[in-house]
């Protein structure tokens, strides 16, 4: 639907500018790369031509079609609203605010628009359409079917609509009106693969497993890279007792998403029904590797374990399970049979008097709850919890569950998409502009450092610039120019070598004069690069002893500290993930190790002696320059490594005040409030950093507002 939308956007708009040639050729070279999907690209031609002539309307537009497609809807709904602020007619403008505010189940607003576009374009089908799907999210379907009315009316020819009304018609349960529906958009366009996917679901639904498995064939035999397809023709053929066909399905899901975790969970399963043990634990292991909360998927890989004769790590898993389901009476039984195959006949009566006690327990409070349900003639269960070890005489009919229940009786269910996630489009591009579906680690952006090279970036394309920094430069003491970046380059094997031969130079300078600071900084900087950093600090220790205003020596210290503090705890046990500060508050719990508390103790005091030093620097070096934005930032980057998340918003702000594009600082600043659950500002924040840059923001926006 977005690839339509989207060139219905393109084709349909046209606009004359009033602007030098150079702004043309870069909106137009923006438009190009909105077209091939390159999408986080366009958005920086834009940012170019709003910056030369923000009166212009267009550019705002097309930034929000693009920011559509990223999924930051919130920023698409902003950019909208100045696109119209400037041109009230912009009809497009109002359709592309719609999608924005539908997106963020503002369905009042999102119809207000259609309106409006509608009184532009009468019976324009797409508005319509998108219109309906809006009332049927505010659950208002006789506003929804006037709308049909008047689509199909308009647009009678057109198979969508049909589809469209048809999933409507399933949501209030009427299958047969939906049947008919899905029956005619076939007809209409009988190669349209989805309308015979959708029709398949309602087979199933109605236990018509034939007719479903012949439209899923259909289905794919239109598009067969369509994950979705296979994943429910293998649920089809489960249930026809085709177990052989099933593993096929979900084998072909693998060879085009070998990180699709309902095929890997539902393989996972099957090969456990075949006895190919060491292949379902192979599955269960990339589950937990990407969802490490799984606790179905560690309690099956527990079994598996058992029967391979890996009792511990059996142990582990199931202990991992009971851990989260301390009332989980099959997980004690499991674990005291595994016990009882290591010979610890103690370890597996405590465990199996432990089920035996809770499941009297259970039986009490089940029977508590029937005589108050008798005396009352009141149910008072509200349907939100399971009790653990038990499952309702409705569930025993069912083997499958929905993707989102987490209920651990049905560990051994295979797994469906959610209802909401199958009414939604399957369709996901695979080609470039889906970077919001990347899966990308949530960490800071790392701090900033002084240094001769950088990664080249082929979406941030920003020369950081400082006064200062091209001032030293200008004075040429330096063998290379001298560049601020938070993306530093490993060295290849000719640098390497370069960067020894000039140690050797500058040692050969600091001997003929020992009283030049910038001798102790160039070969500091050189110490640096070849990963020396004990020699790099005693040079910077130099330096600043020779020039206590050298403001950049004071810097570049606070990073090597930092980075030497970063190795030297990587070494130790205990070592959490200490460049990821803000994981656990995003991701979940953070695992560590543990260990010994006495060193522990030692750790966390030379942590913070390190801390206060770097800190110290941090503020000389803004004393000394306080406009270098990025040392803002890299000291608010140690704030969130102590979790002072306050204090790192405060630096965070002041980079940003020193440079209002500043796209790291709002990206950092945006993780750190949504630590602190200011989720609003929070994700305003990472929309800006997306706008600036910043790719991994978009995906990040998609997890937290799909939760």
């Amino acid at each position: 639907m977005k690839k339509g939308i989207l060139l219905l956007i393109l084709n349909i708009f046209s606009f004359t500018l009033v602007a030098q040639i150079n702004t043309d050729r870069v909106l137009a070279i923006g438009r190009n790369a909105l077209y091939f999907e390159d999408y986080v690209l366009s958005i920086q031609y834009f940012n170019q031509v709003i910056r030369s002539k923000s009166w212009l309307a267009e550019p705002y537009f097309f930034r929000a079609v693009a920011k559509i497609q990223l999924e930051d809807f919130k920023g698409a709904e902003e950019d909208c609203t100045l696109c119209l602020q400037r041109n009230p007619f912009l009809v497009q403008a109002y359709f592309a605010r719609g999608i924005a505010r539908q997106s963020q189940d503002n369905y009042a607003g999102a119809i207000e628009d259609y309106q409006k576009g509608l009184e532009f374009r009468p019976a324009d089908r797409q508005m319509l359409g998108n219109m309906a799907v809006a009332y049927i999210q505010k659950k208002d379907f006789n506003g929804a079917e006037k709308v049909f009315d008047e689509l199909i009316t308009s647009h009678p020819n057109h198979s969508s609509n049909y589809l469209t009304r048809g999933a409507m018609h399933l949501e209030r349960g009427d299958t047969i009106s939906a049947l008919a529906d899905y029956d005619k958009a076939i007809e209409l366009d009988p190669y349209y693969a989805p309308a015979y996917g959708n029709r398949a679901i309602i087979y199933y639904q109605t236990n018509n497993l034939e007719g479903a498995l012949a439209d899923l064939n259909e289905a794919l035999r239109l598009n067969p890279r369509e994950n979705g397809f296979y994943i429910n023709r293998g649920l089809v053929r489960y249930q026809m007792n085709n177990l052989r066909g099933a593993m096929e399905d979900y084998d072909q899901v693998i060879s085009l998403d070998r990180r699709n975790l309902i095929a890997r969970f539902n393989r996972g399963l099957l090969r456990f029904q075949v006895g190919d043990n060491n292949r379902a634990i192979e599955d269960f292991d990339v589950v937990l590797e990407e969802e490490p909360d799984n606790y179905m998927a560690y309690y099956n890989r527990g079994l598996l374990k058992s029967e391979i004769a890996d009792y511990r790590g059996a142990i582990n898993d199931i202990t991992e399970v009971l851990r989260a389901y301390p009332d989980f009476l099959p997980a004690y039984y499991s674990r005291a049979e595994v016990k009882r195959k290591m010979g610890n006949v103690a370890g597996a009566d405590q465990d199996y008097w432990t089920a035996y006690e809770i499941e009297e327990r259970l039986k009490k409070d089940r029977q508590n709850r029937n005589r108050n349900t008798a005396s009352n003639t009141v149910s008072t269960s509200t349907g939100d919890e399971e009790t653990p070890g038990s499952v309702t005489d409705e569930e025993e009919e069912e083997n499958t569950r929905e993707r989102s229940d987490r209920n651990i009786n049905k560990f051994n269910r295979l797994v469906v998409y959610d209802k909401e996630e199958m009414q939604r489009s399957k369709y996901q591009s695979e080609v470039r502009g889906r970077v919001q579906d990347r899966n990308v680690r949530v960490d800071i952006e790392p701090q900033f450092i002084l240094t001769y090279y950088e990664k080249p970036d082929p979406i941030k394309k920003i020369i950081y610039y400082d006064n200062s920094l091209e001032e030293y430069n200008s004075r040429m003491v330096l063998s290379r120019r001298l560049r601020i970046t938070n993306e530093e380059a490993p060295l290849t094997e000719f640098q390497v070598e370069e960067h020894f031969e000039s140690i050797d130079e500058y040692s050969a300078k600091i001997a003929a004069d020992p009283t030049n600071p910038d001798n102790y900084f160039g070969r500091a900087l050189d110490f640096m690069l070849v990963q020396d950093f004990a020699e790099a600090l005693k040079d910077y220790d130099k330096v600043v002893e020779l020039d206590p205003d050298f403001f950049m020596a004071f810097f570049n210290r606070a990073v090597v500290r930092y980075k030497q503090l970063e190795y030297t705890l990587s070494q130790s046990a205990g070592y959490e993930d200490y460049t990821n500060p803000l994981s656990m508050n995003i991701n979940g719990s953070r695992q560590t190790v543990t260990s010994d508390p006495t060193n522990a103790q030692i750790r966390d005091n030379k942590r913070a002696i390190e801390h206060e030093q770097i800190v110290r620097d941090y503020d000389r070096a803004i004393q000394l320059n306080p406009d270098f934005a990025f040392t803002y930032l890299n000291r608010g980057n140690l704030r969130c490594v102590q979790r002072d998340y306050r204090a790192a918003i405060q630096d965070y702000t002041a980079a940003i005040e020193k440079d209002p594009e500043f796209a790291e600082a709002y990206f950092n600043r945006g993780l750190a409030r949504l630590a602190q659950g200011d989720a609003n500002r929070g994700i305003a924040d990472l929309s800006k950093a997306g706008e600036l840059g910043i790719v991994n923001a978009y995906s990040i926006i998609k997890r937290m507002t799909s939760n």
